[in-house]
């Protein structure tokens, strides 16, 4: 791959294969650190320590640069039994630090202060300079149920995607659909799913030495064909952020027969419609108060959009990542190839107002 951001994708992924040997050794423990936040999501200390594995590294080679992340250090200042245990955990990782395939935070207290970089960063709106976002562990429900899960990396430049690199330690990279939370990859090696803004999508192995990026291999952009068979991505029971019964006849609407692929978390769906094993997914939200995290979107739409995707909310407007950790301009999502965005997002707007619920349209 051919890119402007060569550097920084080589910084990129040696820090998430290094981040992925952290959560595989989190899962085969059977207390992984579980707490709880606010919105009732888990949060173990994988995610502390790869939040600050990432930015540590990130901060390292790009020192200018600003982050945006999930989590913030207020749960390890005030528990420090936990704060050893997030500690001791990225440790592992010195022989690593020592290849120069990360960087590690100096002490406990650098820890914390790295984190809250990101769990206080804003993504700064349309005059910012270059703000990387982290999604430690996406997926946490899952992870902790050693399911599938995924390690969000993006960079974005004056708020918009110019990279995204995605750590999928349980997806192959010659999956085939449809795919599952409980689908692994049998060989252990997991797939890291990157983009650069205007050079498309690729997919390499995660385990192993570095890659080399020339012989990742490059995902073919849609055809026609294939755009006019919409094959879903979504996330079936699991979550009560969105209205099942909708999407449900949507898809009825739209003739499609079979589920597709069905994950929890955001990033994979993403990944699943980069890697085109999906080509649409639709999402409303319960009430319109709800909203997208800027983490769990950032950089992993960009491997859908590489392929020929269109993403929009279910108002038919661009997604706006300028405006918060929260997405608050923008309620639910669509996507699909983009020329048959158009057809999808119609259905889903009179689906809404034929089943009473157009007051979740702007």
């Amino acid at each position: 791959m051919d890119s402007p951001y060569s550097k920084e994708l080589q910084i990129a992924i040696g820090a998430i294969q290094s981040a992925a040997k952290l959560s595989q050794a989190v899962i085969s423990d059977e207390d992984k650190g579980v707490i709880e936040k606010e919105d009732l999501s888990p949060v173990t200390v994988a995610d502390f320590a790869i939040q600050a594995l990432l930015t540590a590294t990130v901060h390292h080679a790009f020192p200018d640069d600003k982050f945006v992340g999930e989590e913030s250090a207020a749960d390890l200042r005030s528990n420090p039994i936990l704060l050893d245990r997030v500690w001791q955990l990225l440790q592992r990782l010195r022989e690593d630090e020592a290849k120069s395939l990360c960087k590690l935070p100096e002490t406990p207290e650098r820890m914390c202060e790295m984190i809250d970089w990101c769990g206080f960063g804003e993504p700064g709106g349309p005059h910012a300079g270059r703000v990387w976002v982290f999604d430690p562990i996406d997926g946490t429900k899952t992870f902790v149920q050693r399911q599938a899960y995924a390690i969000n990396v993006a960079l974005l430049e004056r708020s918009k995607q110019v990279l995204s690199i995605v750590g999928c330690p349980t997806l192959s990279a010659n999956a085939t659909a449809p795919v599952t939370n409980t689908s692994l990859d049998s060989t252990g090696r997991g797939c890291i799913v990157f983009a650069a803004k205007g050079h498309g999508t690729y997919v390499c192995p995660l385990a192993g030495p570095l890659p080399d990026l020339a012989q990742a291999r490059k995902v073919e952009p849609h055809t026609e064909a294939e755009s006019s068979v919409l094959r879903p991505v979504s996330c079936y029971n699991m979550l009560d952020s969105g209205v099942d019964d909708v999407h449900q006849l949507v898809m009825e609407k739209l003739n499609i027969e079979t589920r597709g692929c069905d994950l929890l978390a955001w990033v994979l769906r993403w990944v699943t419609l980069g890697l085109n094993l999906a080509n649409m997914t639709v999402w409303v939200y319960k009430k319109r108060s709800r909203t997208g995290k800027i983490w769990d979107h950032s950089g992993a739409m960009l491997l859908f959009e590489e392929i020929g995707g269109k993403i929009t909310d279910i108002d038919g407007k661009d997604i706006d990542l300028s405006v918060g950790r929260l997405m608050s301009k923008n309620h639910g999502f669509v996507a699909a190839p983009k020329s048959m965005h158009a057809t999808v997002l119609s259905t889903v707007q009179q689906v809404l107002r034929d089943e009473g619920k157009g007051d979740l349209l702007g």
